[in-house]
C-alpha cells in the first residue's frame, strides 16, 4: 500500500526530533570546542587542523557506510550504532585533561555522525518523495537546527555559572540521553521507512551515476573548501576579546537559530526556483566571511547570521539535489561518495585557513570567499542539466 503525505510527513518529523536532541548535544560542544582547545594549550594552526581533521575522518567514513546502507539496507541498524559513538563522545569531553584528547573525542564526535548519516538521509530522502524534495529536507534541517540554536545557549547558560567547560560537557549527557529514547521510539512505529519510495532494484555502480552528481559534487567541494567552521571563528572572537567566553556560544546560537528559519525558507525556494535557491545561499555563506573577522561586535553579529543562513540553504539544499540526481537504490553511495569529496575538501580547506589566519587574516578571507563563490558556474551547469 503507497504511503501517505501526513505518514511521510510524521516520520520527517519522527528524524527530525532525533536530530534536535542530538544537536543540542553536539553542537553545543562544537559552539565552545575552539575555545575549549585554546585553553588547553591548542595554537590557532591546529583548532584549524582538528575541526578539518573531524569533518575530513567523518566524511570519508560516510563512503564506506553509505555503501554499507546501500549493500544491507539495514538503514536503523546503521543509524543507531552511529548515533551512540556521536552522542556519547559529547560528554566524554568533560574528562579531557589534554587537546590532543579532546581532539581524539572530537574526530570520534565526527566519525560517530558519519556512520549514520548515509543511512538516515536515504530514509529521509524516500519520505521527501512524497512530500517535496525541497520541503522534506528543509523541514529537517529546521527541526535540526533548533537544537543547533538551543545547545549553544545551554552551553552559555553553564559556562556563565560555572566558568567551567568539564561542566558544560557533563550537562549536554542530558540530551544525549533524549536523543537515544526519541530514536528508538521512531525504530518502533517507522520500522521500514522504504515503503515511502519504491526502488526498482538497479546495481550499484559508479558508472550509474550521472555526469551531472560528478560535477554537483566539484561544486560542492569548493563550498567545503572555502567553509569558515565556528571553532576558527570562536578562536578568533575570544583572541581578539570580540565577546567574553560565556558569549561566544550565543553568537553560534544566534547562526543556528537563523539557519533554522532558512531551512524551512530555502526549502519552499528550492521546491519552486531550484538550483537558483542553493546559490543565493552561496551568496550568504561567503559575505560572511568578511564581516566575522574584520567587524566589530554587531558586524560580526550580522555575519554569523549570514553565516547561519548559508548553512541553512547548503545543509537542507545540496542533500535534497542529490535524491534528485539518484535514484533511490545508488543513493546510498552516493551520498557516501558525496560526502567523502566534501569532507576531503573540508579538510583541506579548514586546514588553509586555519594556517592562512596565522600569517595573514585577509588572505585567510580572501581564499574562503573565493572557493565558494567559485562553485557558482558548476551550479548553473548542473542546474541546466537537470531542467
Amino acid at each position: 500500500m503507497a504511503a501517505s503525505r501526513e505518514s511521510a510527513i510524521r516520520f520527517i518529523v519522527a528524524l527530525g526530533a532525533i536530530s534536535l536532541f542530538a544537536d543540542v548535544t553536539y553542537e553545543g560542544a562544537r559552539s565552545a570546542n575552539g575555545p575549549f582547545l585554546g585553553s588547553l594549550g591548542a595554537s590557532a594552526a591546529i583548532v584549524g587542523i582538528v575541526s578539518g581533521a573531524g569533518e575530513f575522518a567523518g566524511y570519508l567514513l560516510r563512503l564506506f557506510s553509505g555503501i554499507a546502507a546501500d549493500r544491507t539496507r539495514a538503514y536503523w541498524r546503521l543509524t543507531i550504532v552511529g548515533y551512540f559513538i556521536n552522542l556519547l563522545a559529547v560528554p566524554c569531553m568533560a574528562l579531557a585533561g589534554h587537546w590532543t584528547v579532546a581532539a581524539a573525542l572530537i574526530i570520534a564526535e565526527r566519525a560517530g555522525k558519519a556512520i549514520r548519516t548515509p543511512a538516515r538521509d536515504v530514509m529521509l530522502s524516500q519520505a521527501s518523495k512524497i512530500v517535496g524534495r525541497g520541503w522534506g529536507f528543509g523541514l529537517h534541517e529546521f527541526m535540526d537546527q533548533l537544537g543547533a540554536f538551543v545547545g549553544p545557549l545551554l552551553v552559555a547558560f553553564v559556562l556563565a555559572r560555572t566558568h567551567r567547560y568539564s561542566q558544560a560537557y557533563a550537562v549536554l549527557a542530558i540530551p544525549a540521553g533524549l536523543a537515544l529514547a526519541s530514536l528508538f521510539t521512531a525504530i518502533k512505529f517507522y520500522p521500514d521507512p522504504s515503503r515511502f519510495e519504491e526502488s526498482k532494484g538497479a546495481a550499484v555502480t559508479a558508472s550509474g551515476l550521472p555526469r551531472a552528481f560528478w560535477i554537483y559534487m566539484a561544486a560542492a567541494g569548493l563550498l567545503a573548501a572555502g567553509f569558515v567552521d565556528f571553532p576558527l571563528i570562536a578562536f578568533h572572537f575570544n583572541k581578539t576579546s570580540l565577546a567574553p567566553q560565556a558569549e561566544i556560544p550565543i553568537f553560534y546560537s544566534a547562526a543556528m537559530g537563523v539557519e533554522a528559519i532558512t531551512a524551512l525558507v530555502f526549502g519552499k525556494l528550492f521546491d519552486r526556483m531550484g538550483m537558483a535557491a542553493l546559490i543565493l545561499g552561496v551568496v550568504f555563506s561567503a559575505a560572511s566571511s568578511p564581516l566575522v573577522f574584520f567587524g566589530s561586535f554587531y558586524a560580526a553579529l550580522a555575519g554569523m547570521a549570514l553565516w547561519g543562513a548559508g548553512m541553512g540553504a547548503q545543509q537542507s539544499l545540496l542533500r535534497a539535489k542529490i535524491a534528485d540526481l539518484v535514484p533511490a537504490e545508488r543513493r546510498g553511495y552516493a551520498y557516501g561518495i558525496f560526502n567523502t569529496a566534501y569532507g576531503v575538501l573540508w579538510f583541506a580547506g579548514s586546514s588553509a585557513i586555519g594556517i592562512l589566519y596565522g600569517q595573514s587574516l585577509t588572505s585567510a578571507v580572501v581564499f574562503a570567499m573565493a572557493a565558494q563563490l567559485a562553485s557558482i558556474p558548476l551550479l548553473l551547469m548542473v542546474g541546466r542539466k537537470s531542467a
